[in-house]
């Protein structure tokens, strides 16, 4: 009898701390994986998307397993944007260019006049073309900052911190400060400069077929 009392003290705390470790290994609370990056649903909340097509990517260049067969980054997808910002505002410009430079081409005498998909080579490249390449390159190098760097990383991405073609440029202060109002401005200025690579593809086209200027 005295030997079962002497020893039932010692068992006690024992299994005690045995318990509290049991409730605590119970009670640790399991840390769960992020979920991957979907690409396409990322796409989804930029600007661009209305009716009737809503979101259309046929090539899957922002789907899921990418169109390489791999899953395209928040990187990538931001570059695909900043491609089309840049083509859509090149476009727009140039059709624009397109119709008033056969109207009107006071450079050279007015010499040139020509259908504007032959009017630059019919121009003095030695001289003019430097001056192309340089100005082109001067507003282009900027944009090397806003890439991630290849070394290690992905090739051809774009800083997530980096807004698509914010330019820092907006002298008549036409940028909306209410988010909602941003994106739909961004959504108009997407939709025509789509608009406007159609365009300009479609007038370069005619004046390849019919040889003559658009009017």
């Amino acid at each position: 009898a005295s030997s079962l009392s002497f020893n039932a003290p010692a068992l006690a705390p024992r299994a005690g701390r045995t318990a509290v470790r049991m409730q605590a290994t119970a009670e640790a609370p399991e840390v769960e994986a992020p979920p991957p990056f979907d690409p396409t649903a990322f796409a989804k909340t930029l600007p661009g998307i209305t009716a009737p097509l809503g979101y259309f990517d046929p090539a899957g260049f922002c789907a899921s397993d990418g169109l390489a067969n791999e899953a395209a980054t928040e990187g990538k997808v931001r570059f695909y944007r900043e491609v089309e910002l840049k083509h859509g505002r090149v476009a727009m410009l140039a059709a624009l260019g397109f119709l008033v430079g056969e109207q009107f081409h006071p450079l050279w005498g007015g010499a040139i006049d020509v259908p504007s998909y032959i009017a630059f080579q019919e121009t003095p490249l030695q001289t003019f073309w430097p001056a192309v390449v340089l100005v082109i390159s001067v507003l282009e190098v900027f944009s090397v900052f806003s890439f991630n760097t290849p070394f290690g990383g992905e090739k051809w991405s774009i800083r997530s911190d980096y807004e698509n073609g914010d330019l820092g440029f907006d002298p008549l202060g036409l940028k909306p400060e209410s988010p909602a109002e941003l994106k739909e401005m961004q959504t108009k200025e997407l939709n025509n400069g789509r608009l406007a690579m159609i365009g300009i593809a479609g007038m370069v086209v005619q004046e390849l077929v019919s040889g003559q200027k658009l009017f």
